[in-house]
């Protein structure tokens, strides 16, 4: 082996290490979602809206309308700020928070904290959780679709303030592909918003409930997909 031969060597096994060590060592499981508790979050598209109000119960699940492959039909689900939890599963009347108040004339709502785990990136903003005294957490977020094979979903994190609605130019896309599904991690695109948001060259990443935004939702478009599952692991609860 020549001499630079064997320097090149070097430096590749060098940086092989390093990406394995940047690589968080998680246990995992066969359907590719880390090992530890979770909360799980099923939502369901169905052809027809539900009828019952969905509230004050520890529910699940979330119901949207279904869309075919042809054609997307939006649901909103508003997020508020606190512990895991479906405060109204029915996407179809009237949004209700978990004190019970009205907040939009149509849409789902959930709860969950101000996500502190978060990404530093070159040439992004980060303006993270801004209140102590509110509900935050290190979590991560996985998710996979499943029902029948074909359809699909996207799910972008919007939020409004007196200018009008804003949303992220990141989404998750979910596709039911034939065979098995796996989990992917959805973490930044489902708990913060990315975009251009003043006159800097920087991105901004706005973390949920933080900035100046008065509301929040997951702009939900459905594509005939039956089943999104959806896991929210804290870091202190993923095995490693």
């Amino acid at each position: 082996m020549s001499a630079n031969k064997g320097k090149w060597m070097g430096v590749l096994v060098a940086m092989a290490l390093t990406v394995a060590l940047a690589v968080p060592a998680y246990a995992v499981t066969g359907n590719g979602a880390p090992a530890g508790p979770h909360y799980s979050l099923n939502i369901i598209g169905v052809e027809k809206g539900k009828n019952p109000d969905m509230t004050g119960s520890q529910r699940h699940t979330i119901f949207v309308a279904l869309g075919s492959p042809s054609g997307a039909v939006t649901t909103k689900i508003f997020l508020t700020q606190g512990d895991f939890r479906v405060c109204d599963g029915n996407g179809f009347d009237e949004a209700t928070d978990c004190s019970g108040n009205t907040i939009a004339p149509a849409g789902a709502v959930f709860q969950l904290p101000c996500n502190t785990n978060l990404p530093v990136e070159a040439g992004v903003d980060l303006i993270p959780c801004d209140d102590p005294n509110a509900a935050n957490a290190a979590y991560e977020i996985w998710a996979r679709a499943l029902g029948k094979p074909g359809g699909s979903a996207t799910i972008t994190t919007c939020a409004t303030d007196a200018a009008g609605t804003i949303c992220s130019t990141e989404n998750v896309l979910l596709v039911r592909a034939k065979g098995k599904s796996t989990f992917t991690n959805v973490t930044k695109e489902l708990t913060s918003l990315l975009a251009q948001l003043d006159l800097d060259p920087n991105l901004e990443r706005v973390a949920l409930f933080a900035g100046d935004f008065e509301e929040w939702f997951w702009r939900y478009d459905n594509k005939g997909l039956r089943l999104a599952q959806i896991r929210f692991y804290l870091l202190s609860d993923i095995k490693n």
